[in-house]
């Protein structure tokens, strides 16, 4: 049973609590700000130019950084997409949602499990508050055509717009192998179904277009409810490949087709934060955009960079979950702030939920940390530590600026971890592309982390895997 408050008199006390410079931590309830969460789909750590990209143009995120706060160590809770969405919206590392599978790492296109529907999600709660809610893109947590209960509006969503899976999840039998990866794509290599709620309005989805059809729905659900606070997750299908660019930014960049992918993306993000300034809502609304996972590097030039960081999606070598991370809120956030501490996407389950006056659940463990401070006075993050899986297997653990691996393992193409006895040290700071082991300079902190592991694991209860089950295919006719 999912149980959901708002704060009442704990939201109006803490509306009069100032801090220096006089930002409210929250609001007035008739000022609850909008929130607008923005996920990329594999895109890398380097791969935008406020980042350090020299070749890919990406002027709106750049000044979307320069305008409010971006992050040095942001990291995603996983290091593929679906255990990283689900992670998002309830702010729980996935394996205590059952969201995380040692073999089948995401949900596929006949996957019957779907994110649990005791799992209280950020949209529920924001709901439960009096906000509008909408998504737009992916949403990979569930496959409504094989199990209805699968549905983004089931989990909170008022509306709904985009498609269930990866873009690369319904070839035709005309596909070749290895076609997701290539850069000379043919439309009827794929049948991707595009959604409006329940009803298929597209399929195939003419994914050169896709770009701009999310970003006009975005901008239409924003004008819809512009009277009333609200929440909008817009989660696009790219730089995941296939790689799909208009016609209007294909050709156009020096980092080729995936450059002109990420670039219509960051034309994507302008139009948002544009739409914002134009119906005079950009000082009421808190908008982060980041990404579910690192770089696919197996997909060469159709994948992303990771920058000085090792490997990419599917490892937890920094590569792999450490992503970018960028928050903008006029006259809240202080423009051109750089934070470097430690900060992950489940964070932004209990801030949003705290901004929005809504309850923090207290009947389970929220991974989550309380970032408004961070955003909002430019404090220290609370964050601590974080832990980094691969499925349901704890892999990694980060302590300030310490990182510790008890299993490595390259995203693709290795069959097996290599496990370290004794495991890895790695100083973040001095070495953030993880090059350099000094666990024999350190015991202090191995046995530190350790124990904070162990501490961990013990609020870890084993749940049944959602990714395992699937509904066969029909039999040819």
């Amino acid at each position: 049973m999912k149980r959901l408050r708002t704060t009442g008199v704990m939201g109006a006390l803490l509306c009069l609590a100032t801090c220096l410079g006089g930002t409210w931590l929250v609001p007035a309830a008739a000022q609850k700000p909008n929130i607008v969460i923005i996920l990329a789909d594999d895109l890398g750590y380097g791969d935008l130019g406020c980042y350090g990209h020299p070749t890919i143009r990406t002027p709106h995120l750049d000044r979307m950084a320069a305008e409010g706060m971006r992050f040095t160590d942001f990291y995603s809770a996983a290091e593929v997409c679906t255990p990283s969405r689900a992670a998002l919206l309830t702010g729980r590392y996935p394996v205590r949602s059952g969201m995380a599978h040692d073999q089948f790492r995401v949900l596929r296109n006949r996957s019957v499990g779907h994110l649990p529907q005791d799992e209280i999600t950020l949209p529920e709660g924001l709901k439960a508050a009096g906000y509008a809610t909408g998504m737009v893109g992916k949403w990979h947590l569930g496959v409504w055509s094989i199990n209805p209960e699968g549905h983004p509006r089931k989990h909170g969503f008022g509306s709904f717009f985009g498609l269930p899976h990866s873009n690369d999840m319904d070839p035709t039998p005309a596909a070749p192998k290895g076609a997701p990866g290539r850069p000379d794509q043919d439309p009827g290599w794929w049948n991707a179904p595009l959604y409006r709620n329940e009803e298929i309005v597209a399929q195939p989805a003419d994914q050169t277009k896709l770009t701009r059809l999310y970003t006009e729905e975005a901008q239409r659900f924003i004008r819809d409810h512009k009277r009333q606070p609200f929440f909008l997750y817009f989660a696009h299908s790219f730089p995941h490949v296939p790689l799909f660019a208009s016609d209007r930014f294909r050709g156009t960049s020096r980092r080729g087709l995936y450059g002109d992918v990420v670039e219509e993306l960051d034309w994507s993000v302008g139009q948002i934060l544009e739409t914002l300034r134009k119906e005079g809502l950009a000082k009421n609304t808190l908008v982060f955009f980041t990404s579910d996972n690192g770089p696919w590097l197996i997909m060469n030039q159709q994948g992303g960079s990771a920058g000085l960081l090792r490997e990419g999606k599917g490892s937890t070598w920094e590569g792999g979950m450490r992503v970018p991370g960028i928050a903008w809120w006029p006259g809240r956030i202080k423009p051109g702030t750089v934070n470097a501490g430690l900060a992950c996407m489940m964070d932004l389950f209990p801030t949003a939920l705290n901004l929005g006056g809504a309850k923090v659940p207290d009947d389970r463990v929220i991974d989550g940390v309380d970032l408004r401070e961070t955003l909002l006075t430019g404090s220290p993050s609370p964050r601590k530590s974080l832990f980094y899986y691969r499925g349901t297997k704890l892999f990694a653990a980060r302590d300030g600026h310490w990182k510790l691996h008890l299993s490595t393992q390259k995203g693709y193409g290795q069959p097996k971890p290599d496990v370290h006895e004794p495991p890895l040290l790695f100083d973040l700071f001095s070495d953030p592309g993880e090059t350099f082991n000094v666990a024999t300079n350190h015991q202090n902190v191995v046995t530190t982390l350790f124990k904070e592991i162990e501490t961990h694991r013990a609020t870890v209860v084993p749940v049944v895997s959602q990714l395992e089950s699937v509904q066969p295919a029909p039999a040819p006719r």
